[in-house]
């Protein structure tokens, strides 16, 4: 399967287990908003409080899930991670099984217009690169993973003989020109993420 080969292979995604007690639904559940809160709002947005209200859950009961705000913040990127990347993985397959290139359907899934209106949907390095380095420790360091992970997603889509060391360079100008699109919005934006996937694949694509 396109989906296996793209993210499993890979290490990309760990498949988690359902949860079935009811703090596993409960922890389950304040991550799924925190994750989006957070590429909402950044992570200054990402007020406890809110959080467990959003949830259905009460303050109090923060605690007996997180050991502190850092660390609702660590697992809030790893799920934010884990969901962008299903859906990137998704939305890559279908561009391929339609004849793209597994390089050219990526990067035409990451920058696809869609994603210019909804970063609490979308990729978590894109939507917090800014903020990623004013974090405290632990926070920065999984931080610095979804670089990482977002970055080897890029190389194995690559064509085999590409240079070394142009992940990074192509990873930069996927987050970067959704970060700029996202901030010039409208008919601007919508052609910069255009410009900028022409530009890519122009560059980097090898034709079948």
């Amino acid at each position: 399967m396109v989906f296996l080969s793209l993210y499993d292979h890979h290490h990309m995604m760990t498949v988690m287990p359902t949860p079935t007690t009811r703090k596993e639904l409960s922890h389950d559940r304040i991550l799924d908003v925190a994750s989006r809160a957070i590429r909402r709002t950044g992570y200054r947005g990402l007020g406890v409080a809110d959080i467990m209200k959003e949830a259905g859950l009460t303050h109090g009961g923060f605690y007996a899930h997180f050991a502190s705000r850092d660390a609702l913040l660590v697992e809030a990127m790893q799920r934010a991670s884990r969901d962008s990347q299903a859906a990137l993985a998704e939305a890559t397959a279908h561009r391929m099984a339609k004849g793209s290139s597994r390089f050219a359907a990526l990067v035409w899934a990451y920058l696809h217009d869609t994603n210019l209106d909804r970063p609490d949907q979308g990729c978590v390095v894109a939507a917090l690169a800014s903020e990623m380095t004013r974090q405290d420790d632990a926070v920065r360091e999984e931080a610095r993973q979804r670089v990482t992970d977002l970055m080897a997603l890029v190389q194995a889509a690559l064509p085999s003989g590409t240079e070394p060391g142009q992940a990074a360079v192509v990873t930069a100008t996927l987050v970067g020109a959704l970060q700029l699109a996202r901030t010039l919005g409208g008919p601007q934006g919508l052609a910069l993420l255009a410009q900028t996937r022409e530009a890519l694949i122009q560059r980097h694509d090898t034709p079948s």
